[in-house]
């Protein structure tokens, strides 16, 4: 605009800092990616959970009959080494399936109080062996206790997964920081990463000097499949398996890296109260029954058929319903009494959590083992949430349910 100022011709001139507006502008379309990367993330797990449910039911079949045709081969039988081909190929894609189940969250847990501190250093030498000669591994761990509560074996899988990811990045060499800290989560930084909740967190950040990530390899780094590796070298399963892991544990993982500088992720889990739980011995399986009777549920014809095939075997009397109904008729028509109830937990019609609450009215000291594809949401879905039931997830093994069996009868592992 021009004018006069002191009797002189000048330019009037308006300045405006729109320096807080444009970084706040910066800050909401961020925080709206992170969002719809949320979105799209949940979107994928549903569909990823809903087919490793439906292959385990197939993996099941696969392995049982397997391990039963085993059983019945004579030693040096040809047949042999062609079962143990089959029986191996299920395996594999049992640990896929496993894989897929842990990024949609919908694998079973056993959660626990334990030190970070203690949990990675205890790994020290695996990652060593893991990293190579000519990888720097330097640890540096908190000062004190730092106690989350998560399934430590899962633990254990993402740091290994992050490691072996960090090694795949540094082909000729470079070093490798594993850090445990706790810290404290403000509302600054929750208001500027979707779902993080303020509070105090263990942090557990691994840093790689490798060859990093531009800009889109990041934002489809924890997708399932997603990999930058060649054909042939690995799955796009462990990023991804290590988002599920940690999002199911209620915490948080997060990315830093540009192409040249590494890579930095950084976990944070949920602070915990009290005292590391000791780790309970495994259990330990054994055939052996005196034939007790127990009703197999489940609706699905060919894993009940292998479900009975297996009780008999390990030498407890079998017999069968296709859902809650038939299984009501038994019991409270026929007089069936059975010594345990082995069900499926999601069935058309009724579940196995009010099929066992019907079934209580006539026997209220019946043992129950609830088996399921879909462990903790469907679980926690149909009432099904104390941490002491007997629960078998499939595909599960003769051994595994020849041990389960015997620990909810109460019989010992001898």
């Amino acid at each position: 605009m021009v004018c006069r100022f002191k009797g002189q011709a000048a330019h009037l001139v308006f300045v405006r800092d729109c320096t807080e507006r444009e970084m706040a502008e910066l800050e909401r379309a961020e925080l709206q990616e992170q969002l719809q990367q949320a979105q799209k993330m949940e979107s994928v797990g549903q569909l990823a959970g809903g087919v490793a449910h439906d292959f385990n039911n197939i993996l099941m079949v696969q392995k049982g009959y397997c391990e039963l045709m085993k059983l019945e081969l004579r030693e040096g039988d040809p047949l042999a080494a062609s079962l143990a081909h089959i029986e191996a190929s299920a395996e594999r894609a049992t640990a896929l399936t496993r894989q897929l189940l842990a990024f949609s969250r919908k694998q079973t847990l056993q959660p626990t109080v334990l030190d970070l501190n203690i949990l990675v250093e205890s790994l020290d030498d695996m990652l060593h062996r893991l990293v190579g000669e000519d990888v720097d591994l330097v640890m540096s761990l908190a000062s004190e206790p730092a106690l989350v509560k998560a399934d430590s074996v899962q633990l254990e899988q993402v740091l290994v997964n992050l490691a072996a990811n960090a090694r795949d990045a540094m082909p000729r060499g470079g070093s490798l920081a594993i850090a445990v800290s706790p810290v404290e989560i403000d509302d600054s930084y929750g208001e500027s990463h979707a779902g993080v909740e303020p509070g105090p967190y263990v942090m557990l950040s691994v840093s790689d000097t490798g060859s990093g990530m531009d800009a889109e390899t990041k934002r489809r780094i924890f997708e399932p499949f997603y990999t930058t590796k060649g054909e042939g070298r690995g799955t796009g399963l462990g990023l991804s398996t290590v988002y599920g892991i940690v999002h199911q544990s209620g915490g948080s993982i997060w990315v830093y890296s540009e192409p040249g500088n590494g890579t930095t992720f950084r976990v944070y889990l949920p602070q915990a109260e009290g005292e590391p739980e000791p780790v309970a011995p495994p259990e330990v399986g054994a055939a052996g029954g005196k034939g007790q009777l127990i009703l197999i549920v489940e609706d699905e014809p060919s894993l009940r058929s292998l479900a009975s095939l297996m009780i008999e075997r390990l030498e407890y009397r079998a017999v069968e319903a296709a859902n809650g109904g038939e299984a009501l008729i038994l019991v409270e028509e026929e007089g069936l009494r059975p010594d345990l109830l082995l069900t499926d937990v999601i069935m058309p019609g009724m579940s196995g959590s009010v099929l066992v609450e019907r079934l209580r009215k006539t026997l209220p000291d019946l043992r129950v083992i609830f088996m399921s594809g879909y462990p903790d949401s469907a679980m926690a879905n149909h009432g099904i949430i104390d941490s002491d039931i007997s629960f078998l997830q499939k595909p599960f093994s003769m051994s595994g349910l020849a041990a389960k069996v015997r620990a909810t009868l109460g019989m010992g592992s001898s």
